[in-house]
């Protein structure tokens, strides 16, 4: 299977979602995304901030959607997921023995790994981001080995998250994502079968939000943490898709926008 056959154009769609969900979400919470978007509950102006960033992610997910606003809502989002990548930083230097900050923070960090693909996708051919397109995107198999050690790290929970109908057993599927994760990440980082794994950690992720997120949802419609935790699950979606995208199409014109843009340095 080539990597043109694999490439497709739907990553920024499903990236724009996650932006515009937790932008809906947002304002109808007047709070942030749970665990994920970490800010300290007693911060002045908390609520208003809180406001103000829903405000932005709805507005740059819905620029992502036309040619003429798609590279100013790229770099908003990428900018606004970097502020939240950084703020996990002190909650894990706080106690290095504790892995859940530094899983969250490269979740963050995923979605501006995805900005930045996003970016280049928009910019000039020859300049610098464009050209370093490449490099980004295969920068995602470390947020892979975040995921894996993650799991590891969780297991008892995660078995708890797996759906217990999924034959053949919820402890097969967790060491299956597991590895999965690990193998992905050294194929994107290397360059070895990296247009197949992005696919494959793309079905991964999706498929968590498909089998967990969502039922999780239907079953407490009323708590805002899985409202949260789908946002959050569609983001992490679209940069996965994002990324798989860049790396398959290697060359071949994407339509960003409603607009055809040369991808020839991803």
């Amino acid at each position: 299977m080539t990597s043109k056959r694999l490439a497709t154009n739907f990553g920024i769609y499903v990236y724009a979602a996650g932006a515009i969900f937790l932008g809906v979400l947002g304002l109808a919470s007047g709070d942030f995304a749970g665990g994920w978007q970490h800010v300290r509950p007693d911060l002045p102006g908390r609520e208003l901030l809180a406001y103000l960033t829903a405000l932005i992610e709805l507005c740059a997910g819905l620029a992502l959607l036309w040619r003429r606003s798609a590279r100013a809502g790229a770099i908003v989002l990428t900018l606004l997921y970097a502020v939240f990548t950084l703020a996990w930083v002190p909650k894990y230097l706080a106690d290095v023995r504790v892995f859940d900050p530094l899983g969250n923070l490269f979740e963050e960090f995923s979605l501006v790994l995805a900005g930045l693909v996003l970016v280049a996708a928009v910019s000039p051919v020859d300049s610098a981001i464009a050209r370093r397109a490449s490099l980004v995107a295969r920068l995602f198999g470390l947020a892979a080995i975040s995921f894996g050690a993650g799991h590891i790290v969780a297991m008892p929970g995660l078995l708890a998250w797996i759906p217990a109908w999924l034959p053949p057993s919820p402890m097969f599927w967790a060491y299956v994502t597991t590895i999965g994760f690990f193998m992905a990440a050294a194929a994107l980082l290397s360059g070895v079968m990296a247009p197949l794994a992005s696919r494959l950690i793309t079905a991964e992720i999706v498929s968590f939000e498909l089998l967990v997120w969502i039922p999780k949802l239907a079953a407490n419609p009323r708590e805002h943490f899985y409202w949260a935790g789908n946002g959050i699950s569609i983001a992490l979606c679209g940069a996965a898709w994002v990324i798989s995208d860049s790396i398959c199409r290697r060359g071949k014109p994407a339509r960003v926008g409603g607009a055809s843009v040369p991808h020839s340095a991803i």
